[in-house]
């Protein structure tokens, strides 16, 4: 049984796409669900439609982990908009991925999923949003790996888009992710439960991997502010410690490690220029869309420099940078400035 099953209600929909879909890396898959939800409704003109691309270990619920920008009380209203949000190939929420049955061994793929990219999880998007019969997106927004996937369906399909919002995301994936992300995958593979095939392999991995997460996507000023025990006599049981712990624990209960490993590869695998002459400012100069562009001054993991770069870059682009002590997780948490500069820009 699916430990996610509890998310795979009846509010989530899926689209069966029955014929083949090849991989970037020529690997075929002999079909693919995409598992979706939508909000609102659209209008006649289908001029509505604003499509949100989630980041690592979120779902197509968007409501649900972006409230304040999702939602009668945020920017995207569903009595104003028809809103999509898909999950990515390769994750746990519904999608085909590793928790999902191989076709023709009739077996859970587990270990044996094959490699995507970030441009695969677009390609399957657009399947689906050709299925939904929109012909032009109104809006497209991604944070983070959600941003990566924006940035690619632009790039492969710049006349569908209408407008681009973007946070905390950037133009290729830095060394510096990639270094975490590796460091992320050597917890998970050091885990002696690792590739076995059932829903827990890899667990206590998985809990490591999110550690060593949580550092990246936060930073020492708020975990210095937050977890700071109060007693100076403690030798063990640190409140940093017991925080870290917790969000180990809190990932393992709503997540996968093969997802995990698997995404943590599709972000590495994150390059607009490859395959388009190798010059990702190349491919932005191309952008035809009005875009909005938010950094979060105190993010380790995507820079503010990494925006300024798409700023620089992408022609009709406006450049906002706001000020948060959460770090990269900003772009969640920041949901009342996020929805108010969209409500001003767009």
């Amino acid at each position: 049984m699916n430990p996610f099953a509890d998310f795979l209600n009846s509010t989530m929909q899926l689209f069966n796409y029955t014929s083949p879909f090849e991989l970037e890396n020529g690997e075929i898959l002999p079909q693919v669900t995409i598992a979706y939800h939508t909000y609102g409704e659209l209008n006649s003109e289908k001029s509505n439609v604003i499509w949100i691309c989630h980041a690592l270990t979120a779902n197509s619920d968007a409501e649900s982990w972006w409230p304040g920008v999702i939602g009668k009380n945020g920017f995207a209203d569903p009595s104003k908009f028809f809103i999509v949000c898909a999950n990515i190939v390769g994750s746990c929420y519904g999608s085909t991925g590793p928790l999902t049955v191989d076709p023709l061994s009739k077996q859970l793929y587990f270990s044996n999923f094959p490699a995507v990219t970030i441009r695969d999880m677009v390609r399957a998007h657009i399947l689906l949003q050709k299925h939904l019969g929109i012909d032009r997106i109104h809006l497209l927004m991604g944070g983070s790996m959600g941003g990566y996937q924006a940035l690619e369906w632009c790039a492969m399909e710049n006349e569908t888009i209408g407008n681009l919002f973007l946070v905390g995301t950037s133009a290729t994936e830095s060394a510096w992710g990639i270094a975490v992300h590796t460091s992320q995958r050597l917890a998970i593979e050091a885990d002696s439960s690792w590739r076995a095939h059932h829903h827990n392999a890899g667990q206590k991995g998985l809990k490591a991997a999110r550690a060593i997460g949580v550092i990246s996507y936060r930073n020492y000023g708020i975990l210095v502010e937050k977890q700071t025990d109060p007693d100076p006599e403690k030798l063990d049981n640190y409140k940093a410690s017991s925080y870290i712990k917790y969000q180990g624990d809190k990932l393992v209960n709503r997540f996968n490690a093969y997802s995990y490993w698997l995404l943590t590869k599709s972000m590495d695998s994150h390059h607009l220029g490859r395959g388009r002459g190798g010059k990702p400012e190349k491919v932005l100069k191309i952008f035809k869309q009005k875009t909005l562009i938010i950094g979060i001054t105190t993010d380790i993991l995507c820079p503010l420099h990494e925006q300024e770069f798409l700023a620089e870059h992408i022609p009709n682009s406006t450049l906002l940078k706001i000020d948060s002590p959460y770090g990269h997780d900003g772009f969640i948490t920041e949901s009342a400035k996020i929805s108010k500069a969209l409500a001003e820009w767009l």
